[in-house]
């Protein structure tokens, strides 16, 4: 439950990152001063024919970034069920850190010149098209399963009956033992094919979401084969028929 914290900042920073993106391109809004000098601090002075482009595919990743941060958020406060887990101080500010720094992160994809007094040329390309498709597909199956994970400890009106532990069927469960996370990791490589596949510093935190995601995976998978005896043997801990 304490992950709640992290989305409602994630949802407050990173909406005030998408507003001031769209200010200051579209109703040429004042800038505050310090985030002037922070963007300048973290982008690059782009001479790239595409700047329009480039900026574009930033506000469109952040826009994303955004709503899947909301959506976990609304999820968290009206579908999740949860344990009385606790977590260690150090993770607890990691976690608020990471969203903070993840919409820094797609920030400084804008290049530093993109308010040059000129308009810029924006189009849709084939890569945002492939990208919020796949971000759409993932957001949806994470959603149904972490329906199907609540509903194991609700009754049949909605009300909460237990906060133990069961065996998950339906949807990417069938295959996986947390397709959550699988669909996590999903979502941020479709931000990273709408960035047009290159950019090398969405990659690397692509990098981290696989690291993170499948380590935590194989701890779960673990635990329900521990606990278990009847736990389905064709299940892959995190990547379908693969790992």
């Amino acid at each position: 439950r304490w992950f709640t914290h992290f989305y409602a900042v994630s949802v407050l920073w990173n909406g005030f990152l998408l507003i001031w993106l769209i200010q200051a391109q579209f109703l040429r809004g004042s800038l505050s001063s310090w985030l002037q000098h922070l963007h300048h601090a973290l982008g690059r002075a782009s001479q790239n024919k595409d700047t329009g482009n480039e900026y574009f595919s930033a506000l469109l990743v952040l826009l994303l970034l955004w709503l899947h941060s909301f959506r976990r958020l609304a999820e968290c406060l009206c579908i999740s069920v949860f344990s009385n887990g606790v977590i260690h101080i150090v993770q607890y500010c990691f976690g608020l850190g990471y969203y903070i720094a993840v919409g820094l992160t797609v920030l400084c994809q804008v290049p530093a010149n993109f308010r040059n007094g000129e308009e810029l040329s924006v189009q849709i390309c084939w890569y945002h098209i492939i990208g919020i498709v796949m971000y759409i597909w993932a957001s949806l199956h994470q959603h149904r399963c972490l329906v199907i994970l609540a509903n194991l400890r609700k009754s049949k009106s909605g009300k909460v009956i237990n906060l133990s532990h069961s065996i998950p069927f339906g949807d990417w469960f069938e295959r996986v033992s947390c397709p959550h996370y699988f669909a996590e990791l999903l979502i941020y490589v479709s931000m990273a094919i709408t960035l047009g596949f290159h950019n090398v510093t969405w990659w690397f935190v692509v990098i981290y979401v696989l690291f993170n995601q499948a380590l935590t995976a194989v701890l779960c998978h673990e635990f329900y084969q521990n606990k278990f005896s009847s736990y389905p043997k064709h299940r892959k801990a995190f990547i379908p028929f693969v790992f």
